[in-house]
């Protein structure tokens, strides 16, 4: 029975007004709204399957290092995308960009210079990147400041290797006045020493790459660092490294003699939109691409967090600390990213699902209640009334027989689930009290 029922004489309620109900309905609206929108959100594809680096030059250590990522990561049910650049500086400045695709690339230490807004946090350092010095002629050279008036390359732009050798070559007081500089790749730097077109160069990579095995086998002079130890004091980021004695060759004992070189290190950059279970995956990858022994480190050196070029990840320390999270060690990638992506979603929806569950049992008994309920406050305000009455006019009595009557009548009309049939007949029974009350009060008026 409607509130505004013109039985209902004594406890009508006012209707509802018009800003009120379009409030009611418009959170209604905004409620299934948010809900669809949450439940959208979980049913969604568990986790991105691609990864889009930014590697370095092909056929540089950068891109060999990317190649042996893929497979890894093929496997794990992830593509890299792999994405060529020129190297380090390039990497960065993509990495940098919020707008960009790239999520993850190689960036050389020393060639940056990191700001807090650039949102990047170091996954890892993965490995030295020896810088080579090849040079032709008898003459030994061992310093740098020696390549003074020699026609040197020192790297292409956007390489960290042009960055560091002009560093380098700056403290040791080489410049474009003194010396003639140019910006050759690895290829055409190479071509240029066999020529003669050249008299050093800077290379920088693995001794097992294709290029440095080609120089390493050539007859030019490998110079030695004799002021490593000062260049690294100057120049953190850079490390000192040896590069033994028959490394390249022990049947031709070459080289001769232990060769000092310095070393950049190569550090596995990521923007700090991506996604914790791509943090761990990545740190599995580099773990098994970088933790063999070389010449240059024993194994187990790389990867690490030994570096403070940018913010190292959360998710890195954790790993280094105590290895990957718990639901990583004992089930497949794709399940644990999916709880793990979904877990501050999951929660609060089943949290707000639980209580609406909880809720409605008791919305639903409440709008039931509501149809006795109202009648009930009916009959008790027409006994209130009756017996707030003393003398009441045989019209008054009439009037209170033919309230109870259309009450009763429409309670007798109310339909509720069997269980309330009880409250059904407590009402009935309300009602019967209050006409035994009018019909004493009528008996007294004919007296």
């Amino acid at each position: 029975m409607p509130a505004n029922d013109p039985v209902l004489h004594r406890a009508r309620k006012p209707p509802m007004k018009p800003k009120r109900r379009w409030l009611f309905t418009t959170g209604a609206i905004l409620l299934l709204a948010i809900s669809g929108w949450l439940l959208a959100i979980i049913l969604q594809p568990a986790f991105q399957h691609t990864i889009v680096i930014t590697s370095g030059a092909d056929g540089g250590i950068y891109r060999g290092f990317a190649d042996r990522y893929a497979p890894i990561l093929k496997r794990k049910g992830v593509t890299l995308e792999i994405r060529s650049s020129s190297g380090s500086i390039e990497n960065y400045q993509r990495l940098k960009d919020p707008g960009s695709e790239y999520e993850v690339g190689f960036i050389q230490s020393g060639t940056t210079r990191p700001k807090e807004t650039d949102d990047l946090k170091t996954i890892a350092a993965v490995s030295y990147e020896p810088i080579w010095v090849f040079y032709r002629g008898d003459t030994p050279i061992d310093r740098l400041a020696q390549l003074r008036g020699k026609r040197i390359s020192i790297g292409v732009p956007g390489s960290g290797l042009l960055n560091v050798a002009q560093l380098l070559l700056d403290y040791s007081g080489v410049s474009a006045s003194n010396a003639r500089l140019f910006q050759f790749d690895a290829a055409n730097a190479y071509q240029g020493l066999e020529t003669g077109q050249l008299d050093a160069a800077f290379f920088i990579g693995r001794p097992d790459a294709e290029i440095q095995r080609t120089l390493l086998n050539s007859d030019l002079k490998l110079m030695s660092f004799a002021q490593a130890d000062a260049l690294v004091q100057k120049f953190p980021s850079l490390s000192k490294v040896i590069f033994p004695r028959g490394s390249t060759s022990i049947a031709n004992d070459r080289p001769q003699a232990d060769v000092t070189l310095l070393a950049a290190t190569a550090l596995l950059v990521a923007k700090d939109s991506l996604h914790p279970a791509f943090v761990y995956l990545l740190l599995d990858v580099a773990s098994t691409v970088h933790g063999r022994e070389d010449y240059f480190t024993p194994l187990g050196t790389f990867p690490n967090v030994n570096t403070d070029e940018f913010p190292v990840s959360d998710e890195s320390i954790r790993y280094f600390k105590s290895g990957r999270p718990f639901l990583q060690r004992y089930l497949p990638f794709w399940l644990a990213s999916f709880i793990e992506r979904r877990l501050l979603i999951l929660l609060p929806f089943a949290a707000l699902l639980l209580g609406v569950l909880q809720a409605l049992p008791r919305i639903a008994e409440t709008r039931i209640k509501n149809r006795l309920v109202v009648w009930y406050r009916e009959v008790k305000l027409l006994e209130d009334e009756i017996w707030r009455s003393e003398r009441p006019s045989k019209e008054q009595i009439s009037r209170w027989s033919d309230e109870i009557e259309q009450i009763d009548a429409h309670a007798g009309q109310i339909r509720l689930p069997q269980r309330y049939l009880p409250d059904i007949y407590a009402l009935k029974q309300a009602i019967e009290v209050v006409r035994g009350r009018i019909s004493h009060m009528a008996r007294q008026t004919e007296k």
